[in-house]
């Protein structure tokens, strides 16, 4: 039996060296098609492409307020991202799409080992990871930030690149509407956010600690692209259809 090489970034806790990279070759391959699909509908425009690093480890973290968001941050990121995505998406027809297309399934509402370690196999081969720290599809405005963002930069060191999808939902929107045909849609990449990696163990609070740091951080990106665009967020969905979510992160008042 090999013994593990220590020299290796993935033999750091938590390990990903038993973890298998996601699939590359349609993430790769798709992206100029879908590009053109995406721009024959909508009129998508992308803003800050120069702030995003061209190698090394970079965690996307978006704003969520509709159906579209996943498909043009895997579509539209300067580089290749495997994204978080809810496990729920990966059942029936579309699981082995979004598979093939390299993205990485989640289970929100218990611990999930698999996908973490896979998510820092990811970022630990200099590759792009996207994650939605809202959690869900709702209003955008980053009332509620899921802490791992913060978790992945602090293990791999990972700068966090802020983006703001404005359009993917008409005002009023209900939870699986697309824009308008011709709709302006903006995807707003910003300055990245960086900290220092540190060895495990990792505390709770300063988990916590930088989750905040990095929400003001997006908060600030989100006025810029208001502003930049000319665009609003779409406001909260109807409340019958608000999707249930952990109730667990970081707000406006701190940590839950």
């Amino acid at each position: 039996m090999t013994a593990p090489d220590h020299r290796s970034p993935h033999s750091a806790l938590p390990r990903s060296d038993r973890a298998r990279h996601p699939a590359r070759g349609l993430l790769h391959s798709l992206r100029p098609l879908a590009r053109g699909v995406l721009r024959g509908r909508y009129a998508v425009r992308v803003h800050g492409s120069e702030h995003v690093p061209t190698r090394g480890p970079v965690i996307f973290a978006s704003n969520h307020v509709g159906a579209l968001d996943g498909p043009l941050l895997a579509v539209f990121a300067p580089r290749p991202v495997h994204t978080l995505t809810k496990h729920e998406m990966f059942h029936g027809r579309l699981g082995p799409v979004l598979r093939a297309a390299g993205q990485i399934p989640l289970d929100r509402f218990h611990s999930d080992p698999g996908a973490v370690k896979t998510a820092l196999r990811v970022l630990r081969d200099g590759g792009a990871l996207g994650i939605f720290p809202e959690g869900r599809r709702g209003d955008g405005e980053l009332g509620r930030f899921h802490r791992g963002a913060a978790y992945f930069a602090l293990v791999s060191g990972a700068p966090v690149v802020p983006v703001v999808m404005l359009g993917t939902r008409e005002p009023g929107g209900h939870l699986e509407s697309l824009p308008r045909p011709g709709g302006a849609v903006d995807v707003v990449f910003g300055a990245p956010f960086r900290c220092e990696p540190r060895r495990w163990p990792r505390t709770k609070e300063q988990v916590e600690h930088l989750s905040m740091l990095i929400r003001e951080h997006m908060l600030v990106h989100l006025d810029l692209a208001r502003a930049l665009t000319g665009q609003e967020l779409p406001g909260p969905l109807p409340a019958d259809e608000v999707e249930p979510d952990p109730a667990t992160g970081v707000t406006e008042q701190g940590a839950t």
